[in-house]
């Protein structure tokens, strides 16, 4: 979903009495108005959970062996190797030219 800077949705929500309070007081003391201290604050932790959510992390033995995998690749099997052949020949044969990469996008969790 792509959204201009000048595009604008609208997102309401439900709090207690205590949340509302504290909220409202703390965009006072941030002089900003409630709507705007609420988006302010939902931006900044929908950042931190996509930030989160796309981070690997690893141990160092770990991240070593996933580098050295990137720097020495096990040979592609003889099987694996005529699949990918038979693949892109079907490609060329349905697109009329060949493709010079593949694209793999992996389905949604």
């Amino acid at each position: 979903m792509h959204a201009n800077s000048t595009d604008r949705g609208r997102i309401t929500a439900r709090v207690t009495a205590y949340a509302q309070q504290l909220i409202e007081q703390a965009a006072q003391m941030t002089a900003t108005t409630t709507n705007q201290f609420v988006a302010q604050a939902a931006l900044r932790e929908a950042e931190r959970v996509i930030e989160e959510h796309s981070t690997i992390h690893l141990s160092i033995r770990d991240a070593q062996r996933f580098l050295d995998a990137i720097d020495n690749p096990q040979p592609i099997p003889d099987r694996l190797a005529a699949s990918l052949r038979n693949h892109l020949e079907a490609r060329q044969h349905d697109t009329g030219s060949r493709p010079s990469s593949i694209r793999w996008n992996p389905k949604p969790r």
